[in-house]
């Protein structure tokens, strides 16, 4: 009688997940025409997150140091550029998201271009203006030229190929240097992936069979170069910091590896679909070489 209750429980939960489930494939499908509702709800909610994420930034960032007239600075040498492939990325799926979610409410591929793609360059270029008027920081134009980069690698994917083939993604490693400084460098996991640009690497992932739709390539497969950096524990060489770690040498990364588009992965689940394509911006652990700057080549049966 027991295992017949305990069938009984199973029966009933497998009927309510795939009622669940249903609904959850039913509100994650595109609509085939403008919805209202789910428009007006993507307006409120992207609105809503900006807003909270400026107002955070402003009150826990930048209210630490002192506020200034605006003005501009010269960065471009900084961080070997890891910070501008930051950017890019950044920009890149910001506006992927803003798209989406547009295409999501089904409004017209015009507006997901304009409204939808953009919102990633107006979101930095906010940013970019409050460094502006702190003394810590200031305006820099090769920022905004690698936002402007990352939007138009969307943009121009769309127009071109109204698909996008080339994806920045990432990955990250944990490195020596962030416990020499911690303070900028990140004292635990979460803060040195953002902090470390050492253990950041940023690709460009293609996918093959999108450049051979006739090939037997499978259509998942994508092959990926990515850059990174090494030796940096401050963001200029110049820097009188790197007097205190004279054994340290900064030099720049190149790499080369497989990879996986998982947004080509079959599936008729909208729920996976979209997973999938949340999960699409971090680069898949493989087989990897590397050439640095030195002229050092290396190979890495497993690269993160």
């Amino acid at each position: 009688m027991t295992s017949l209750k305990y069938s009984i429980v199973l029966f009933l939960g497998l009927i309510a997940s795939c009622f669940a489930q249903s609904q959850v494939n039913s509100f994650l499908k595109p609509s085939d025409t403008l919805n209202k509702p789910r428009l007006k709800g993507v307006v409120i909610s992207e609105t809503a997150l900006a807003s909270a994420a400026l107002v955070g930034l402003s009150q826990l960032w930048y209210t630490d140091y002192p506020q200034s007239g605006f003005h501009t600075v010269d960065d471009s040498s900084e961080w070997l550029q890891m910070d501008k492939a930051g950017h890019l990325f950044s920009t890149y799926h910001l506006g992927s998201f803003g798209a989406n979610a547009l295409k999501w409410s089904g409004t017209s591929r015009k507006s997901q271009l304009l409204y939808g793609s953009t919102i990633g360059f107006a979101f930095m270029s906010v940013v970019e203006v409050f460094d502006g008027n702190s003394s810590q920081w200031g305006f820099s134009w090769s920022d905004m030229a690698a936002n402007a980069a990352g939007t138009g690698l969307y943009v121009s994917q769309e127009l071109l190929w109204k698909e996008q083939r080339i994806v920045p993604k990432f990955s990250f490693h944990t490195t020596e240097y962030a416990a020499m400084r911690p303070n900028v460098l990140g004292s635990s996991i979460s803060q040195q992936i953002l902090k470390d640009y050492n253990g950041q690497t940023y690709w460009l992932s293609a996918n093959l069979h999108s450049f051979f739709k006739h090939s037997k390539i499978p259509k998942w497969m994508n092959i990926a170069v990515g850059y990174g950096a090494d030796g940096m524990i401050t963001g200029r060489s110049e820097s009188t910091d790197v007097f205190l770690y004279p054994n340290t040498q900064r030099t720049r990364q190149f790499y080369l590896s497989l990879d996986a588009d998982l947004t080509k992965i079959n599936t008729k689940s909208h729920f996976l679909k979209t997973f999938f394509a949340v999960f699409n911006s971090i680069k898949i652990p493989a087989p990897t070489f590397e050439i640095n700057g030195l002229g050092v080549v290396k190979f890495h049966y497993l690269y993160f």
